[in-house]
């Protein structure tokens, strides 16, 4: 996967330790100075200064943000940036974030103040969004230029990309075009000018080819001049497109310079629910789920044809996992496998071939029978609801239910040295959860059916819950549901069913997508033979793929169906897979994490969140030394290779490595609220920059319109917001 690992790449690694080295025209009689490891934002409200946000609110990387449209903002001058602590001289802020080179306008003391510093400390800026010209070492978009619509260009990292802050990526940056009647990215293409001011000089990281001429246009690239060093993006963006995502990790660790607190890594778990059992099947006829209250009952003449794995699919579960070195999480309900042995002779062929190549997987508690484990279902109407007793108080499954429901799954497992972790657990449709509008709470007795049987992390729906909460011992983990239908086994029923949701009524579909929020309606049904393959893989990988590359661990869960007759989920899964590959390089795979670990991922992100939002926590660097104190939290960081912890602190390697870099989390030693690192020595500074040329002023040109970008998320179509609600619910 992805280009082998540089030599080059290693070096650059060397020029990112230079951080807190004062610039050459600093006091050299002045002590070392310290670093505060956080980054300072000036944002204007557009859309790239807050994706650049979004990325260090998700990383845990601290930051202050200062709102240029905001009354009574402070004001950035000398004592804001800068002040000394015993003695030593202190810089505020390791990076600073500009919406623009100068958003100040011109003769701005504030700019002044900032330029001084960043000279002064060796800090990196980040223009966020800038349209070529030369004061940022650029031509003019024009002879060679292009300025316009990006949608659907290919860009590349460059040479000096690979071997500097964007090591990590394969080398292609695809720029989205979801849809033909949005413009979802506008940027300036233009080439270095030919000769810098003297000092100056201009290194494209991410380029694309100019139309019309053999040239390639800049899209972001450093500029180095007067003493200081700036990034300049030409192109507008915002935190949910792909081909920032991709960027994001590179523009932090090229302001940073490789040494910040937060982490960033990639995700992919998938989970398998209802193994061993079936699942009701989607009737194209009908359009509904025969099993379903609102598709018919029992003795209404509906039949119900369910659909359940063979032997055979479990072996092809297994060959794909272990040719794409990764693991299914198999959610089981061995209740299934014990009735289907009773309708069949007493064997069940799938639950001997699954216990046979058991540790090709992943095995998680799905409950025995798959039962609701909320309020008790009053299924005599249409939707549901919430039985009442005698009082008119809701009905709830009991403990002993629920406990029994865990244990007996468990002891299946046992019996069959089946290996499950019983920390773990999925109910049946995230049932004994709140579930909205029926069941407005948590039944009362899945906190200590929890206690019972130990339980400590508990699967909830992250289209329902996003963020992780408390029930009794069990932290949730929420997860991803994608849209491959838990009914549909055949690829003509998942696309007959995506046709009823998201088509109109004139169609022939549902309607739903008229009449529910943030839902966009196909413009045509989707032709049952190729649409799957043609719209539906791509559209639903995208979307898995984006959650990915956002440094978002949570799992995406499927149904067993999904492996069976057509196994209609590889195709997705095996797109997101490769897209990844050919994206990224060899030193940033993706990360796999059982479902327990996951939730600790959370946790943790969440008490680290807390801390730095609360000012419990801060970290700063002199020299090779990095200090982080900290309430107990642990300590996430990104940090260079050969980085340690002090040897008071045991003095072992930090971390693992990823992208190029060594990144995890540390905790302070016993009876300690210090964490210390030591960051490889003997680093002498090295440009990143293209050698200097001889000096050529330029006049500016009249500068053009700056457009005001995409300030909102552009939509997918169905199946993105879509999904979220409109998607099955079962699990």
């Amino acid at each position: 996967m992805g280009r082998p690992t540089r030599l080059a790449a290693a070096c650059a690694a060397a020029a990112l330790l230079t951080m807190g080295v004062p610039a050459t025209g600093a006091n050299a009689a002045e002590p070392t100075p310290r670093i505060d490891l956080r980054v300072l934002v000036v944002t204007d409200g557009g859309p790239a200064t807050q994706a650049i946000m979004a990325e260090l609110e998700g990383s845990g990387t601290p930051y202050t943000t200062v709102d240029l449209t905001a009354a009574g903002r402070p004001k950035i001058d000398e004592a804001f940036l800068s002040d000394s602590v015993d003695g030593r001289p202190r810089a505020r802020y390791q990076a600073v974030v500009l919406p623009d080179d100068n958003p100040f306008g011109d003769a701005s003391a504030e700019m002044a103040a900032l330029a001084s510093y960043e000279k002064r400390f060796g800090i990196r800026q980040v223009d966020a969004y800038t349209y070529a010209r030369p004061a940022v070492g650029l031509n003019l978009a024009q002879n060679p230029g292009y300025a316009g619509s990006l949608d659907g260009r290919i860009a590349q990292v460059t040479a000096a990309g690979a071997a500097g802050p964007f090591g990590y990526l394969d080398g292609r940056i695809p720029f989205e075009d979801a849809s033909p009647s949005v413009s979802e990215s506008y940027g300036y293409l233009a080439v270095p000018l030919e000769r810098q001011a003297p000092g100056a000089g201009y290194t494209s990281y991410v380029d694309a080819p100019i139309d019309g001429t053999s040239a390639r246009g800049s899209l972001i690239g450093e500029y180095t001049h007067d003493g200081r060093s700036e990034l300049v993006v030409t192109f507008v963006y915002n935190q949910h497109q792909s081909q920032y995502r991709l960027l994001a990790r590179g523009i932090v660790e090229w302001a940073t310079q490789g040494v910040h607190l937060g982490a960033d890594r990639n995700y992919l778990a998938v989970h398998v629910d209802d193994v061993l059992g079936a699942d009701d099947r989607w009737d194209t006829e009908l359009n509904c789920t025969p099993g379903d209250i609102d598709c018919g009952s029992a003795g209404s003449g509906v039949e119900n044809d369910p659909i359940r794995m063979t032997a055979a699919d479990a072996d092809h579960a297994k060959q794909w996992s272990q040719s794409h070195d990764l693991p299914l999480d198999l959610a089981y309900n061995a209740g299934g496998s014990e009735s289907y042995k009773e309708e069949h002779g007493g064997t069940d062929p799938l639950a001997q071939r699954l216990i046979t190549d058991q540790s090709a997987f992943r095995w998680i508690n799905h409950t025995y029978n798959h039962p609701f484990l909320g309020c008790v279902q009053d299924t005599g109407v249409v939707p549901w609801r919430c039985a009442e007793d005698p009082l008119g108080g809701t009905r709830w499954v009991g403990q002993g239910e629920i406990t029994s429901q865990i244990d007996d799954n468990l002891a299946w497992a046992g019996r069959n040295n089946v290996a499950v972790d019983r920390d773990e657990l999925v109910t049946g449709e995230h049932s004994g959860l709140k579930t909205l509008p029926q069941q407005p709470e948590d039944n009362p007795n899945l906190s200590p059916a929890l206690t019972l049987t130990g339980v400590t992390s508990l699967a909830s729906d992250n289209s329902r819950e996003r963020e992780q909460r408390t029930l009794g011992p069990a932290r949730t983990v929420p997860r991803f549901p994608m849209n491959v239908f838990y009914n549909a086994g055949r690829t003509a029923e998942q696309v007959d069913e995506y046709n009823w949701i998201y088509t109109r009524k004139a169609d022939g579909g549902s309607g739903l997508c008229e009449t529910t929020a943030n839902t966009t309606c196909l413009p045509e049904p989707l032709d049952t033979t190729t649409g799957y393959a043609s719209y539906i893989v791509p559209l639903e990988s995208r979307i898995a793929l984006g959650h990915v590359i956002a440094n978002d661990p949570r799992p995406h869960f499927i149904h067993q169906s999904n492996l069976a007759e057509d196994r209609i989920a590889y195709p997705v899964l095996e797109k997101v897979l490769a897209d990844y590959a050919g994206l990224h390089a060899d030193n940033t795979p993706l990360v796999n994490l059982r479902m327990k670990d996951i939730g600790s991922e959370l946790r943790r992100r969440a008490a680290w969140r807390a801390a730095v939002d609360a000012g419990r926590v801060s970290g700063y660097r002199i020299g090779d030394t990095v200090t982080v104190t900290t309430d107990g939290s642990h300590v996430p960081a990104t940090l260079p290779p050969g980085t340690e912890l002090a040897q008071t602190q045991g003095g072992v390697p930090f971390g693992s490595p990823y992208a190029g870099r060594r990144s995890g989390w540390a905790a302070p030693a016993g009876l300690q609220n210090e964490v210390v690192l030591t960051l490889p020595g003997g680093a002498t500074p090295a440009a990143e920059s293209a050698p200097v040329t001889a000096a050529r002023v330029q006049e500016p040109a009249p500068e053009p319109v700056l457009p005001a970008g995409v300030r909102e998320p552009v939509s997918y179509g169905p199946g993105d917001t879509v999904a979220e609600s409109a998607r099955q619910p079962r699990s």
